[in-house]
């Protein structure tokens, strides 16, 4: 359906027959962790998330899954290979043919 409260004529998903069906009612305004994301959007209220209507909880828990401004880290570890059944992995594929 498409919003009422905060970004009329936009499609969302926290619309019902009866209005707004998030806790709150309506979006909230933005954190500070959340500027620079494509997803902001401009209305009446101020700055709010066109994905999600509490930006504060997303960032709660650390990273934004929608954020688009910013990269996870994805941490690997070296992982030691013995060579002895490194050795064995190759010989063996070798003799395959």
């Amino acid at each position: 359906m498409q919003c009422q409260t905060v970004l009329p004529g936009t499609e969302c998903t926290f619309m019902g027959k009866n209005g707004c069906v998030f806790t709150e009612g309506a979006c909230q305004v933005i954190v500070e962790n959340c500027e620079g994301c494509e997803r902001v959007v401009e209305t009446q209220i101020g700055k709010v998330c066109g994905s999600y209507p509490a930006p504060e909880k997303k960032w709660s828990g650390g990273l934004c899954n929608f954020a688009t401004h910013v990269k996870a880290e994805i941490k690997t570890e070296d992982a030691k290979i013995n060579p002895l059944k490194a050795s064995k992995k190759a010989a063996g594929s070798k003799k395959k043919k």
